[in-house]
Formats: structure tokens, sequence, C-alpha cells
């Protein structure tokens, strides 16, 4: 954040929830007195993260687009991509705030 805006961050990342879905690592937090709720996605591969996505005071909702059956993805319907997991904490910000959907 500082090398970003010159501030530098008045909070800490401590995690509140952890979850995982196959290869991807969601991890949530809030810290009311900054008035901050965050999310991080990790992508894992072998044990080595190899991508991170971070969301800052933002809503963001799951969703699987493919069913995996026998190690290959089958056909993705239009009709059937269900939520898989929701942020608790982005209200907690004291703000409304955008909401995001993640593809897995």
């Amino acid at each position: 954040m500082r090398i970003l805006t010159g501030v530098s961050p008045t909070f800490d990342f401590l995690p509140l929830s952890v979850v995982s879905f196959g290869s991807t690592v969601i991890a949530e937090g809030c810290d009311p007195a900054s008035s901050i709720s965050w999310i991080h996605a990790w992508t894992v591969s072998h044990g080595i993260v190899t991508q991170v996505r971070e969301y800052s005071n933002t809503a963001l909702t799951v969703t699987r687009i493919g069913n995996v059956v026998a190690g290959r993805t089958a056909e993705i319907k239009p009709s059937h991509c269900p939520s898989v997991w929701e942020s608790q904490f982005s209200g907690r910000a004291g703000k409304s705030v955008p909401g995001l959907v993640l593809a897995i």
C-alpha cells in the first residue's frame, strides 16, 4: 500500500476466515477501526502460490462455472453457475461496497 499511495497501512492483515476450492484459497478479514474489509484469493499449484488477487472494501461471490468429472471439465450450462462462497465482512466496513464475481 505504501508503494501505491505513499501511506503506510495502519491495520493488520488478520484473516477471520480461510476456505479453499480446489486450487483456489480465499482468506477474508476486516478492520472496523480503519473501515477496511479485505479478501485475498490465491491460486496454488503444487504447493506454490502462483497468483494472488486482493480485493479491498469489495463484496465477493465465488461461483463455479463447470463441473469436473474424472479430471475433465463437463459442459458449462448458462443456467448452472452455483455460488459456492460469499464474503461476510464487507458490510462491517460501515459503508456500501461494490460487488464482484470470481469464477472458478
